[in-house]
C-alpha cells in the first residue's frame, strides 16, 4: 500500500493502447488487463517472412494501416481495398521457429487463407503467427534486475510508457521548426500518461498505478528499467503510413540519451512484477519518486 504524500510526481492514465500485430495499428481501450507479459492481447501475433524473420514498419511504412479489431476471440483485420479478414485467435498452426531480434522462438502460423491476405496488401510473401503456448521470451536481465520478465513480440519489454507532455514538448519544438504537430500513438506506447511533467518518466524507477475502488490504498508499481531507443517508426504517419524525417531529426537536438550509450530515447520500458496482475483503466491515477543522483 501507497500513500500519495510519497509520490514527487502524480498523474492518471490518460491512454491505453494495445497492439496486437507487431508493427500493425493499435486499439486504443478504455481497460486493459495486465498480464505477466504486458497488456491482454498486445503483440500476441507478428508477420514473418519465409525464413520466419519479423517484418516491421522499418521495411514495409504501409504495415501501420493495417487494423485490428478484437471482440472475444476473434480478431478483426481491415486495411485499404481489401475485404474485412477474421482471424480466430486461437489457431493451432503448424509450428514455425520464428525469429524477433536476437531471439528465435516456436511459433504457430495462421492458415493460409490468413497468410495471403496479409501477403497481398503488403505485397511480400508473408505469414501471421502466435507465439507456441510453450514459447517463453525473457526481457534482458542487464535491464530487469535479474528478474524473469516474459514478452511476447514487443520489442524487447512488456510495457512502454510515455508522458503526454513528453509529446507535447516535442510538438512544440516540432511546430517551432514549422513542421506538424504529432499524435502520441506514433511512439506506440501502451500507456500515455497525463499530468505528469516532460520526461518525468526518465527520473522515477517505477510507475505506480491505483488499483481498485477511490477508497483503496492499493497500488500496482511497474518497473521502469530500460529508456527506449527510438528508430524511425515514429516518422510514418499512423493515418497516411507516408514517411518523413521531422521527429527524428527533431529528437536528434536534445533526446541524446548517456544511459544508452547516447542513443537518442524516448519514452520507458517497464515490465510487470511477479504475481502483478489486475485490470489498468483509462483514469487510474498514477504516481511516481523521483530518482536523484
Amino acid at each position: 500500500m501507497v500513500d500519495t504524500d510519497f509520490f514527487d510526481v502524480t498523474g492518471q492514465i490518460g491512454q491505453l493502447w494495445i497492439f496486437p500485430i507487431k508493427s500493425c495499428a493499435g486499439i486504443a481501450v478504455q481497460s486493459a488487463r495486465l498480464l505477466p507479459t504486458g497488456l491482454e492481447h498486445d503483440r500476441a501475433f507478428m508477420l514473418v517472412d519465409g525464413c520466419g524473420e519479423f517484418i516491421t514498419q522499418r521495411e514495409i511504412a504501409r504495415m501501420v494501416l493495417v487494423q485490428p479489431a478484437i471482440e472475444g476471440g476473434v480478431m478483426t483485420v481491415t486495411a485499404p481495398g481489401m475485404a474485412p479478414l477474421t482471424v480466430d485467435m486461437v489457431f493451432t498452426g503448424p509450428e514455425r521457429s520464428v525469429r524477433v531480434w536476437d531471439d528465435h522462438v516456436p511459433a504457430l502460423q495462421a492458415p493460409d487463407a490468413i497468410n495471403a491476405w496479409f501477403s497481398q496488401f503488403l505485397q511480400k510473401e508473408c505469414a501471421l503467427v502466435r507465439m507456441a503456448p510453450q514459447a517463453q521470451r525473457l526481457a534482458s536481465k542487464k535491464w530487469t534486475r535479474g528478474a524473469d520478465a516474459p514478452t511476447q513480440f514487443a520489442d524487447g519489454y512488456p510495457i512502454l510508457v510515455v508522458s503526454q507532455a513528453s509529446v507535447d514538448e516535442l510538438n512544440d519544438r516540432l511546430t517551432q521548426g514549422g513542421h506538424s504537430a504529432v499524435v502520441a500513438h506514433r511512439f506506440r506506447a501502451n500507456i500515455v500518461v497525463q499530468g505528469f511533467q516532460s520526461h518525468d518518466e526518465d527520473r522515477i524507477e517505477a510507475l505506480a498505478v491505483h488499483q481498485g475502488n477511490a477508497d483503496s490504498r492499493q497500488w500496482l508499481d511497474l518497473p521502469l528499467v530500460k529508456p527506449c531507443a527510438r528508430c524511425p517508426i515514429p516518422d510514418i504517419d499512423p493515418a497516411t503510413s507516408q514517411s518523413g524525417t521531422s521527429v527524428t531529426d527533431t529528437l536528434q537536438t536534445y533526446r541524446h540519451d548517456d544511459r544508452l550509450d547516447g542513443a537518442v530515447t524516448f519514452g520507458m520500458n517497464a515490465i510487470v512484477p511477479a504475481g502483478a496482475g489486475g485490470l489498468l483503466r483509462v483514469g487510474d491515477r498514477v504516481g511516481g519518486a523521483l530518482q536523484f543522483d
